[in-house]
Formats: C-alpha cells, sequence, structure tokens
C-alpha cells in the first residue's frame, strides 16, 4: 500500500499507500507494489458465503458485497494500521475532517463543514456536522475530534500510523460540540487534508494500551463511517454491515465482506463464471483474456502509485544506531546512479506491464499533474549500460579476471533484492535486473517472501521493489523520507520508508508544508523530488495503470475516481464501495443513477486478489503500501 497508504494516507503497496510496509504499525509499506492487488468483488444475495453462482436475492432479502484481498490485515486501529487493506476498511469505519471529491479530488465536506484560518494562518477553527451520530447512537462531536488529536500529541502508540499530521500542532480543544479549533506552531498546508479517522471518546478513552489494541476483538465496533465492522478473522475474513444512520446516507448493499483470497488467476476464473463481480490488479495476459469476454468490461485507467526499486541507505536510527546488514557498496553515490543506468525503463513497460504503465520519472505520478515532476536532460539517469561501467570503475569497483566486480572487500558484489511472492511483476522485473546488473559483473539473488516487513523494518537488505498510492495532498508519502520518520532506536518503528535521512531533503519538506500559495509549494515539492532522485535511493521505474475487469450484468453502478478516466479499487475515500448498486434479478439498475463504471453483482463470496499488489496507502502502503 494513498496511503500511509499512512495518512493518505499513502498507501503502500507492498511492500508498504496509507499509501506500506506492514506489519510493523509504524511503518508504512503496503505490499502491493508492483503487481497491484487483485481485487475481486462479488455481490451475494443470500448468506455471505452463499456458494450459488447466480445473483439473486438472499433468503432474508439482503444484499452482500464481497471483496477479496490479498493483503492480510495489520491491524484494524486507526492509530496503527499501515497497510492499504487495513486503512481502506477503517477508511469505511470512521470519518476524516475533510474528504476529497470523488470527481477532482479537491476538499469537501466530511465530519467538518466548513473551516478557515486565522490571518497569520496558525489557527484554523472547523465546524464540525450536528447530524452525525456514532452507530451506538451518541451524538459525534468536536470532542471527539480534539481528543483524538490529542491522544496523537501524547501518546506514540497513537501517533504510530498518522503522527506526522499532528507533529506540527500546538493545542487542539473543542469551545463547542459544533467548534474545533486547531493552534499550529508554524504555517502548515495540509489542514484541509488531514486524513486522520476521527475516533469515538466515549470508547476509545477507555482503551488501555493503544499498542496493542488491534481494535478486533468486540463487535460490532462503534463508527460514524458508511459501514460497521462487525466480523474479522485473520487471513480469512473482515464483515462489515451497512451504517443506516451514516450522514451522507447509507450504502445500498446490506453488507460487505472483505475476502482473503491469493490466487489472482482462480480470480478471474470466478469472474468469467459470474462467481465473482469484480477483479483489480490484472496482469495483461489477464486483462488480454477478458477484454472480449461476455457482460465483462476491462477498465483501465491512469493509476495513482509509483513502481520503484528502494535502495538501503545504510538504515540507522534516530540515535545514530546502525540498523540492518545492508551492503556498504550502496552508500556510494556512483554505484547507485549505476544501478540506475544499467535499468530500461523502456523494456520494462513494454515488456512486463505490457503497454498498462508509464515510464517512471519522479516521486508523484502524472495523475497528480500539480506535483508532477520529471529530470532534466542533463540531470536524468537514463539507460546507458556502458556509462554504469564507467562509474562503477570509477568508484573503483573493478571486475576481476573472471568478470565480477569486487567490492572494497576483494568480494564480489551481489546483492539481495526483497520482492513480494505474490506479485509477478516484481518476479519478472528482477530477471530483468539481474540480467541487466549481471553484465556489469554485478550478481543479484531474489529473495522473494510473503512477508517482506520484517527485513525490511529490520534493515535487512540491499534492494527493494517499492511503490505507494499517493494522494492528492503529497505530503504523507514526501514525509515518509525525512529524518524524523526515522524510529527512534533500533528496537522501535518509526515512519521511514527507506531508511533515507538527508538534511537539505528535510529543508524543503519543512518549507513546503508551511507554504500556502499553491504554486510555491508545488515548485518546493517538485524540487524534494528532485533531490530524492539526484540522492539515488529511489528508482522510480514505472507508473503502473489501475487494470481492473467486471461483470456489467451484475452490479449497477459504481463510482470511479476521478470521475474521468478513474479507477475503481483503492480511492481516496469511500466512494466506491459507499456508492456502489445492486443490479436487479435482470442484471438492469435498480432505477437510480449511478457515477462512473457499471460494473456487476454476484451471488456468493467474492474475492479481491492481489496480483502483487498490497497497498496505498499513505503507509507502506508501507508495506507489505504496498497501497
Amino acid at each position: 500500500m494513498s496511503a500511509r497508504v499512512r495518512h493518505g494516507r499513502g498507501h503502500r503497496e507492498p511492500p508498504g499507500t496509507r499509501g506500506g510496509r506492514a506489519a510493523r504499525p509504524a511503518v508504512l509499506r503496503f505490499a502491493a507494489l508492483a503487481g497491484a492487488s487483485a481485487l475481486v468483488l462479488s455481490a451475494a444475495l443470500a448468506t455471505p458465503l452463499n456458494p450459488s453462482p447466480r445473483r439473486a436475492e438472499a433468503e432474508e432479502g439482503k444484499k452482500v458485497l464481497t471483496v477479496a484481498v490479498a493483503q492480510s490485515v495489520d491491524s484494524l486501529s486507526p492509530f496503527l494500521a499501515v497497510r492499504l487493506s487495513s486503512t481502506s476498511i477503517i477508511r469505511l469505519m470512521y470519518e476524516y475532517l475533510t474528504d476529497y471529491d470523488p470527481g477532482d479530488a479537491h476538499p469537501v465536506p466530511g465530519l467538518a463543514t466548513k473551516w478557515s484560518s486565522s490571518a497569520d494562518k496558525l489557527t484554523w477553527t472547523y465546524t464540525i456536522r450536528s447530524d452525525a451520530t456514532w452507530s451506538d447512537g451518541q451524538k459525534v462531536t468536536a470532542k471527539d475530534a480534539a481528543w483524538t488529536f490529542n491522544k496523537m500529541m501524547t501518546d506514540e502508540a497513537a501517533a504510530t500510523a498518522n503522527g506526522s499530521f499532528v507533529g506540527n500542532f500546538r493545542k487542539v480543544t473543542a469551545p463547542s460540540p459544533t467548534r474545533l479549533v486547531v493552534e499550529l506552531k508554524k504555517p502548515q498546508a495540509t489542514m484541509t487534508a488531514l486524513d486522520v479517522p476521527i475516533v469515538p471518546e466515549h470508547v476509545w478513552s477507555k482503551v488501555g494500551d493503544l499498542a496493542k489494541f488491534n481494535n478486533d476483538k468486540t463487535f460490532p465496533v462503534v463508527g460514524d463511517g458508511p459501514y460497521v465492522l462487525t466480523g474479522y478473522k485473520a487471513d480469512s475474513y473482515v464483515r462489515m454491515k451497512a451504517n443506516k444512520k451514516f450522514w451522507r446516507g447509507a450504502p445500498k448493499f446490506d453488507e460487505l465482506v472483505f475476502k482473503y483470497y491469493k490466487d489472482g488467476d482462480a480470480a478471474v476464473a470466478a469472474l468469467r463464471k459470474g462467481e465473482v463481480s469484480f477483479v483489480s490488479g490484472l496482469t495483461p495476459a489477464q486483462s488480454a483474456s477478458l477484454a472480449h469476454q461476455p457482460d465483462i468490461k476491462v477498465n483501465d485507467a491512469p493509476g495513482r502509485r509509483f513502481y520503484a526499486l528502494a535502495v538501503n541507505p545504510g538504515a540507522r536510527a534516530k540515535d545514530g544506531t546502525a540498523m540492518g546488514d545492508g551492503d556498504p557498496s550502496l552508500r556510494d553515490l556512483k554505484v547507485r546512479q549505476a544501478l540506475f543506468r544499467a535499468v530500461d525503463r523502456e523494456t520494462l513497460v513494454d515488456k512486463v506491464f505490457q503497454g498498462h504503465a508509464v515510464e517512471g520519472a519522479g516521486y508523484i505520478p502524472p495523475r497528480f499533474s500539480t506535483y508532477f515532476w520529471k529530470p532534466s536532460a542533463d540531470q536524468e539517469l537514463g539507460y546507458d549500460p556502458a556509462e554504469a561501467a564507467r562509474l562503477l570503475d570509477e568508484a573503483g569497483y573493478k571486475k576481476n579476471a573472471a568478470g565480477k566486480r569486487l567490492g572494497k572487500d576483494g568480494k564480489p558484489l551481489s546483492y539481495r533484492l526483497l520482492c513480494h511472492a505474490t506479485d509477478p511483476n516484481d518476479k519478472a522485473v528482477g530477471q530483468y535486473l539481474k540480467e541487466w546488473w549481471g553484465k556489469l559483473g554485478i550478481g543479484v539473488t531474489l529473495d522473494c517472501l510473503d512477508n517482506v516487513s520484517d527485513p525490511w523494518l529490520a534493515g535487512t537488505y540491499d534492494l527493494a521493489f517499492d511503490g505507494w498510492s499517493v494522494n492528492p495532498d503529497p505530503d504523507f508519502v514526501l514525509s515518509i523520507h525525512t529524518c524524523g520518520a526515522l524510529p527512534a532506536t533500533p528496537k522501535e518503528t518509526g515512519a521511514t520508508d527507506n531508511f533515507i535521512c538527508d538534511k537539505t531533503y528535510d529543508s524543503l519538506y519543512a518549507r513546503q508544508l508551511a507554504e500556502y500559495d499553491p504554486a510555491r509549494r508545488a515548485d518546493l515539492v517538485k524540487r524534494m523530488e528532485s533531490r530524492l532522485y539526484d540522492l539515488g535511493y529511489m528508482n522510480v521505474m514505472a507508473y503502473p495503470n489501475a487494470v481492473e475487469a467486471y461483470r456489467t450484468d451484475q452490479i449497477a453502478g459504481i463510482r470511479t475516481m476521478p470521475a474521468k478516466a478513474g479507477n475503481i479499487y483503492g480511492q481516496d475515500g469511500y466512494w466506491s464501495w459507499w456508492s456502489a448498486k445492486p443490479a436487479k434479478s435482470d442484471g438492469s439498475s435498480d432505477g437510480s443513477s449511478s457515477t462512473g463504471v457499471v460494473i456487476g453483482v454476484v451471488a456468493g463470496v467474492v474475492v479481491l486478489v492481489g496480483v502483487g499488489a498490497v497497498l496505498a496507502l499513505r503507509r507502506r502502503a508501507t508495506a507489505e503500501d504496498r497501497e
């Protein structure tokens, strides 16, 4: 895992969207990095696990939408969750102060109906809606929001997932039930993009140690989002029911089930048979095979995530203690630049993604045009194997008689490359890297794991496939490369994506965060991307498309985001699942209008398979977000 993920959050896609890593709550890696997780959903009109391939109405008249996920849930606590799978579920459980418009992603009311800043930009006042209630019947008030933010400001565990949003907060108060006041230490440009789930004080104030509370034992879980959590079994399912009290209006489906499902080909087969309704994260071969199938439509939209190669910069904690065992040669800028020079992005887009992607450049995907950056001609580290070899020679890494590059210790250079076992893109790209770097005299060992979080968090890797689902406001995915995101000590977990710490980058980050002028802030963000590119620790190889397929005879309609050429899975919000409309028994709409793509509903269980993705995610999307 948009993200984060963390916030976004940015979702990290595997290894960590809101879009990153994951297993330890504080990291944001989402495991869906490259291959994108395939998501299949089916509407069962019977019981949630009704095996019937045909639709229709359940015996009890309930309409059940089942979404298959390939990524495990790391936590269902909004204070801890960083994986795309987790943060996407939590987004359905709890509202934010503001939401993103599904059309063009500009800020729109969430819990807050309006907001304003003082002349000095240091005080923000939010008007909290009076028509929102928690699912247990109690009113949602500004006091709930104040408690949430204050908890994050004073409890380290509570700041695990989204702490970067409140690091600049001086004081948060609730003068009245409908008035929230946030005082800042210095101006903060993300005040209309605080992707922090607001929780009910009367429930969470009774929780002891937030670091150990995963919000997954007592059901139903009190929330104020479009769905209420009613059941959970690790690596099996997450069950939710429509919140009839949701202020924006109840979802059209009575129940929503996220079912853990790993095999992408099986999901596609189920789609063909009408046993599931929707699949995301399709491989090129799967997409091509579905292109002309009756009642199936393939949606190929510009993606909101990037696919990258992360280099271990010499992992360390804030206290300066070294972590892990990354190869010391990778701390040499010329070596990192040589590895860049030996990667042919055009070939990867053509051969691996088969055209369903755009060549990578800067850290923010071209979908977000305001912040999109690419290197100038004289800055670009384009494909040039001869220059790569020259850089290695110049850095003192010469070939021996056997053609192997030798490290400073006299041993042949050989790098461990972390990849996601369920992501076919990782494996395919890995084979190209072995070939290209092999010609340079460098060995590569693909270390493909179901769980990349542990070695990633420990810094026991040389390189790793990385990716995040970026949010409309890029602050989160930028924050995970600051020195402040490093873990406090090797025994703790930070919000860092890749242990990068650069004072120049940090200075630019602080400036963009305090800049309210859109044009000037965009310029600072682009300078940050330029700096990140020059450091050579993050090689963005591609921006994958969101390739999805759905049955047009089963779901009457569902919103895409953005409205034009947008995706369905992994949105910045809850629009897709909240808006989904069941089709009638004849496959037609129920008469209500729909926005975006029309897709189908199926009876029985649905599956969302990650074809190599993990999510958003703000968070890593860290990791395992990946988004």
